[in-house]
């Protein structure tokens, strides 16, 4: 099922990084296409797996998965309390969020996120948000649309590229992929067209679906929710939100500096079991090069 819907990365070493027992209570925190959660029910005898995801793709993927020990929630990481709360769940043993878009919705030219395939600027992984990439992209003011773009996107030239859009938009909406692309061209570095393409997509996908908020209310929470000794699994594939993932799981805060007790003690739900995160292998990148962004992290409640 995962295969053609969409490759996990790092699979054996998300699986081993969880330190699955048999009776424990799971979180797979990014359904997509399923391949983490399959790989997790081979080692869950007796215990539970609560899958999360918003896309109406994921929750199709995931009705086709019969197994007692699965219940899948259709909703964003975000609201992890409320729907374990809903589902009798109090506390559980590890957590496995995958950050990445799943190879699915960036091959269906109609979501909006594909820089190789026309369709509709849309970019909504959860239909029902009134917010899409059309919607920032001819309604956002020019400060706007720089502060995204450098600060998503990584683009160097930025400010010029937010001016462009505004100057474009004012004679013609940008409402497909393809005109956003045809704009883009003009600025992109030559030789790195693509790469320019997917991180200009990348960061209006990100302002699209308010990813960084819901990260950060993500990982909170699951310091709420995790039993002593559970482990946090997670893998990014930008900067910034590997940034987060390293403050929280050090400082137990995805932004500023460490708080400490009375005696001095730092309060943090987490210690990091690894300290520098953990890669691809050359092989795994050759064959899905996705995986070259990546970064496993993982920690460990204290």
């Amino acid at each position: 099922m995962a295969s053609d819907y969409h490759k996990p990365v790092m699979l054996h070493e998300c699986i081993e990084a969880l330190n699955i027992h048999p009776e424990g209570t799971y979180i797979d925190a990014t359904f997509g296409g399923g391949g983490h959660s399959l790989a997790m029910l081979e080692h869950i005898k007796g215990g539970r797996l609560i899958a999360f995801d918003q896309d109406d793709d994921a929750r199709r993927e995931a009705e086709k998965i019969a197994h007692r020990s699965f219940t899948f929630c259709h909703a964003n990481f975000k609201y992890l309390k409320k729907f374990l709360k809903l589902n009798g769940v109090t506390s559980v043993n590890g957590i496995l969020a995958d950050l990445g878009i799943s190879s699915h919705q960036i091959d269906e030219p109609g979501r909006g996120f594909s820089t190789r395939y026309d369709g509709p600027l849309d970019m909504r992984m959860d239909k029902s948000i009134p917010v899409t990439a059309a919607k920032i992209v001819n309604e956002y003011d020019e400060a706007a649309l720089h502060k995204i773009l450098g600060m998503y996107g990584e683009i160097k030239n930025a400010r010029t590229v937010a001016n462009a859009i505004t100057r474009e938009r004012v004679n013609k909406k940008i409402e497909r992929t393809e005109e956003l692309r045809q704009l883009l061209n003009r600025y992109a570095p030559r030789g790195k067209e693509n790469k320019y393409f997917a991180q200009v997509f990348q960061a209006l996908r990100m302002e699209v679906n308010n990813e960084m908020q819901a990260l950060e209310d993500f990982l909170h929470q699951a310091g709420e929710v995790m039993e002593k000794g559970g482990r946090l699994v997670v893998l990014s594939y930008h900067s910034l939100e590997d940034r987060m993932v390293k403050n929280f799981m050090n400082k137990g805060k995805v932004y500023g500096e460490v708080e400490k007790d009375f005696y001095g003690n730092v309060l943090k739900p987490f210690e990091a079991v690894n300290r520098k995160p953990v890669e691809a292998s050359e092989e795994e990148i050759t064959e899905n090069k996705r995986a070259r962004s990546a970064k496993l992290r993982i920690a460990k409640k204290i």
